[in-house]
């Protein structure tokens, strides 16, 4: 079934094994899911990439690492080991890499043993690497010694803080800053023949993005995600109701967080639904769009929405066939399209710069504000009309937008009374160029 590409079943097997829990099966044609990943898969190998090429990363780190230690967070297989390897090997005097269970039973027992190593290679004034370093969280106190008496500064890379803020262990007291990798942009890939509907359909993590099967990635990815990083961690005692909220929230993904719905959804209570996502916080699963409050003429709405860190991940999650421009879904893959670029743009490249949607009351929205003054709404179509302008007009009588931009799928950029109507790659390309 994974090899047919029938991603609906595939995932309802895999649940059923790791979680024992069962699923609807989705109405999926399944000729139609292979025709698809072997045109995709044919336009994939016409193009540049191969699984064994690297794209190297819009992160930089190395000029922070000259001067402190440096916590660099990211979900799971956004290749941050890849990237240490790749862009830091010339920065990195020596690595820690706590994935080998030898190693890790070793610094488990006897923690000291770090800074041990670290002394008899009379190391002073260096980078050194700690992959994963939330599987030992009690070599935080090593780590901070080293760095007070040895002038040696940290990389400690992990794809979750909750297990080291549970532990109680110091989080250096403030000497380390906080980076996040993101899964591959737009703006990395573009070069090496980027997809939209491809990205959309498997996501744009690395191991996924250059695969040659993967979906079997990306049920592999959610099986070991329920099991390695809740079960294993000990975060969920409930394995199966913990399933049945993921599968929920994918489906409210980009929309405002209902704990009570989604609770009878998924037949838990609604303090566990909150507890549940926090989980997906931690674990660097997804992230909240906060609403923006400052208007005065509209009653804003003060709810939240959360977003899935990667769209494939949300795709497998729900059991969708193929997502392409004739589904209902694709307008909404679209927007959450838009929302990753550019919340990783704000990772990257302008930490300082907030990022809300906003709602009223009256049920008028734009689905970004960056910086309380740049409003962007995103609409799938190949031509904007007056209709899809509504909300950044009613936003703009607050008088508080400096820019107005409505992106889509047309061909040209065009100026619409004041509102800039902007293809999605001009808008991409000026966002990671300049800014906007």
């Amino acid at each position: 079934l994974l090899r047919q590409g029938y991603v609906g079943h595939a995932l309802t097997l895999r649940v059923v094994v790791v979680s024992a829990t069962t699923a609807r099966s989705p109405d999926v044609d399944a000729n139609a899911v292979g025709d698809y990943h072997e045109n995709c898969q044919r336009r994939w190998q016409g193009g540049k990439l191969s699984t064994k090429d690297y794209i190297p990363r819009t992160l930089d780190i190395e000029r922070t690492l000259k001067e402190s230690t440096v916590f660099l967070f990211g979900p799971r297989q956004t290749g941050k080991s890849t990237y240490v390897r790749e862009q830091l090997a010339t920065s990195v005097a020596l690595t820690f890499n706590l994935l080998d269970r030898s190693l890790l039973l070793r610094l488990l027992s006897n923690p000291s043993e770090l800074r041990q190593e670290v002394e008899a290679r009379r190391l002073s004034d260096a980078v050194i690497c700690i992959d994963e370093i939330q599987k030992c969280p009690e070599l935080l106190d090593e780590v901070q010694l080293m760095i007070e008496e040895r002038r040696i500064r940290f990389l400690l890379t992990g794809s979750s803080a909750r297990k080291l803020r549970r532990s109680g262990t110091n989080l250096l007291g403030g000497r380390g800053r906080d980076r996040r990798l993101h899964p591959l942009t737009y703006w990395e890939a573009k070069e090496h023949g980027f997809d939209l509907e491809r990205a959309m359909n498997i996501g744009t993590l690395p191991s996924h993005f250059l695969a040659d099967d993967p979906d079997d990635a990306l049920q592999s990815y959610v099986a070991s995600y329920l099991t390695e990083e809740v079960a294993a961690e000990g975060i969920s005692r409930n394995i199966p109701a913990f399933a049945r909220f993921l599968e929920v929230a994918a489906t409210t993904n980009s929309r405002l967080i209902n704990a009570t719905s989604i609770g009878n959804d998924a037949q838990v209570p609604r303090q566990t639904v909150q507890s549940y996502y926090q989980i997906l916080r931690d674990t660097l699963l997804g992230y909240d769009l906060e609403p923006f409050r400052g208007t005065t003429k509209r009653k804003p709405v003060g709810t939240p929405k959360f977003y899935f860190f990667d769209m494939g991940v949300v795709r497998a999650l729900r059991r969708l066939g193929p997502i392409t421009a004739a589904n209902a879904e694709f307008g909404e893959f679209f927007e959450h399209f838009i929302f990753l670029e550019l919340r990783a743009w704000i990772d990257y490249r302008s930490p300082r710069t907030t990022l809300h949607f906003w709602r009223s009351t009256s049920d008028f929205e734009v689905d970004f504000l960056l910086g309380g003054d740049v409003a962007v709404e995103v609409k799938a179509t190949t031509h904007a009309s007056e209709k899809h302008l509504r909300g950044l007009r009613a936003l703009a009588e607050e008088g508080c937008l400096k820019r107005k931009i409505l992106v889509c799928r047309e061909q040209r950029p065009r100026l619409v009374g004041g509102v800039e109507i902007l293809p999605w790659q001009h808008f991409l390309d000026e966002l990671w160029t300049h800014g906007l």
